[in-house]
């Protein structure tokens, strides 16, 4: 998979189709040193699944080491991204679905007792799925079944995806390992900082095409500037310049694999007034310059 696909879990896109809100994405090997999931988020449901490699995974404000053979789930709307451990490559599924694809028609027993829990993040599936028990061993060979069913797609493909999630959705209730991450009642004071964190990251997804201030930036939340830069390092690990340049890095990336766009031109249309700077800060997150991505990217 080429890196414009690896970074396509975009906020705004449809995952799978309208009938069918779910999709999977193979994603990887992403060499050491590369990022490998900027810090983002969707509406939708989303099962992360390790496949090699090692990563510290952040959903929210919580990190926590994920390897290979284990499973992250994020709720629909949480924060989260992930930094590689280790100098291994990395490599990823990700299954993203909508929690409605598992709605029935009426009022049933498992609409009343685990759908709705698990929409609402009342009775929700467990956050990080490791190797070693029974339930979670079966839970991560139903969320192997279901990547497969989905990559494969064949007739019927769809009767299984759903059907392994109702398997997992049961497998974690029998085994009383449903959780409750309902906002009521919870941390309100951390609830406020993430949707401050959601705001400002939208308005740098939105604006990242033209020069942008710190001050600018912290006028959104509002804090000083100096108030904002400790608040976004603190939730994120990054500094807000260089969380900008990451996102403006992987837009850039995109526009690079068209073969008429011109270097100096995807610089100034990602945001980078010099030239230099945009090849600088390219070769320190992609570890090439972008011709050399260009050319190692293009078919034929």
């Amino acid at each position: 998979m080429d890196r414009s696909q690896k970074e396509s879990l975009k906020e705004n896109r449809l995952h799978g189709t309208e009938a069918f809100p779910l999709a999977a994405y193979r994603i990887g090997p992403i060499p050491p040193g590369e990022p490998v999931l900027e810090c983002h988020w969707h509406a939708e449901a989303e099962w992360f699944y390790m496949l090699e490699g090692e990563v510290l995974f952040q959903v929210g404000t919580d990190y926590f080491p994920v390897r290979a053979g284990e499973a992250v789930y994020i709720d629909g709307g949480d924060i989260h991204a992930g930094h590689a451990l280790g100098d291994s490559p990395c490599s990823y599924c990700a299954v993203v679905f909508d929690t409605e694809l598992l709605a029935s028609a009426a009022i049933d027993a498992v609409q009343e007792r685990y759908v709705v829990p698990l929409r609402d993040k009342s009775r929700t599936f467990p956050r990080h799925l490791k190797l070693g028990t029974d339930w979670s061993d079966a839970a991560l060979g139903y969320l192997s079944g279901l990547i497969d069913a989905s990559e494969r797609q064949q007739t019927g493909y769809e009767a299984a995806a759903k059907g392994l999630l109702y398997l997992m959705l049961h497998q974690f209730a029998s085994s009383e390992q449903l959780v409750s991450r309902s906002d009521h009642g919870g941390n309100a004071q951390l609830q406020i900082k993430l949707e401050r964190l959601k705001a400002v990251i939208g308005y740098m997804q939105e604006h990242y095409g033209r020069p942008i201030r710190i001050a600018e930036l912290a006028e959104q939340i509002p804090m000083s500037e100096g108030q904002f830069s400790r608040f976004f390092k603190s939730m994120t690990h990054q500094t807000p310049v260089e969380f900008l340049n990451g996102y403006r890095i992987k837009k850039a990336a995109e526009l690079l694999l068209q073969p008429d766009a011109k270097i100096a031109a995807v610089a100034m249309d990602v945001g980078f007034d010099h030239i230099s700077y945009f090849v600088k800060v390219f070769r320190s997150r992609m570890k090439c310059t972008p011709s050399e991505y260009r050319k190692s990217h293009m078919i034929g």
